[in-house]
C-alpha cells in the first residue's frame, strides 16, 4: 500500500507562539513555508472535528481576512465536490461573498 505524508515543523518562541511553520509534503516533493495553517480532521470514534488552527506572529491581520475568505469558498467547492449538494454548496458561497464584502475583501455585488 503506497503512503503519502504531509508534516509541519512549527518553531515557537520563548512564549511558545509560532514564529515559523514550515511544511513538506512527500508527494509531489513539496517544500515550503506558511503563516497560517488551518485543519479539520474527521474522529470518526467520537463522531466530532477535531481543529488545528496555528498563525504566525507576523501574520497580518488583513491577511488573515483574506485567509478565512478563500477558505470559506474552498470549504464550498470541497463540499459540493464530496457530497454532489450543490444549493448548500451555493449558499456557502453566497456567505463568503457576504464574507468578503463585510472585510472589504471585495466588491459588493450589484
Amino acid at each position: 500500500m503506497k503512503k503519502s505524508e504531509i508534516k509541519f515543523a512549527v518553531t515557537l518562541d520563548e512564549n511558545n507562539l509560532p514564529e515559523k511553520i514550515d511544511w513538506s509534503a512527500t508527494e509531489g516533493g513539496e517544500e515550503s513555508s506558511s503563516k497560517a495553517i488551518m485543519i479539520a480532521l474527521w474522529d470518526a470514534k467520537e463522531n466530532n472535528t477535531l481543529r488545528i488552527d496555528l498563525w504566525t506572529k507576523d501574520m497580518l491581520v488583513d491577511e488573515m481576512k483574506q485567509f478565512y475568505h478563500q477558505a470559506l469558498l474552498s470549504m464550498a467547492d470541497t463540499f459540493e465536490r464530496a457530497t454532489g449538494e450543490v444549493e448548500a454548496s451555493k449558499e456557502m458561497r453566497g456567505f463568503a461573498q457576504y464574507f468578503g464584502e463585510k472585510m472589504e475583501l471585495i466588491a459588493k455585488k450589484k
